[in-house]
């Protein structure tokens, strides 16, 4: 089980763009069900984005690097970013009624 948590800023002009593609990534999620794949996106006050995915499919590949919304959120991430994304292994420490 791999667990990623990838942290970026925005520029102010562009939060509502980004919003938008990672509000798409989730609807492909919904209608094509990928298993092995869990994944959160948040959106902090100052315009900085917080994703975090967990990973366990049977072959090792990551689910999302397939859904054509993942890759349209991706191709222009840096031209949104201030701050670019900063991608690390997670390992959870606790979890009270968050992830099930």
């Amino acid at each position: 089980m791999k667990r990623t948590f990838v942290r970026y800023k925005t520029g102010p002009d562009k939060v509502q763009e980004n919003e938008r593609l990672i509000g798409k990534v989730f609807e492909e999620l919904k209608t094509k069900g990928p298993d092995g794949v869990r994944y959160l996106a948040l959106r902090l006050g100052d315009g900085t984005f917080v994703h975090f995915a967990i990973v366990d499919a049977q072959d090792g590949a990551n689910p999302l690097v397939g859904l054509e919304a993942f890759g349209a959120f991706q191709s222009g991430i840096k031209g949104r970013c201030i701050e670019p994304p900063l991608q690390n292994d997670a390992v959870i420490i606790g979890n009270y009624r968050m992830l099930s």
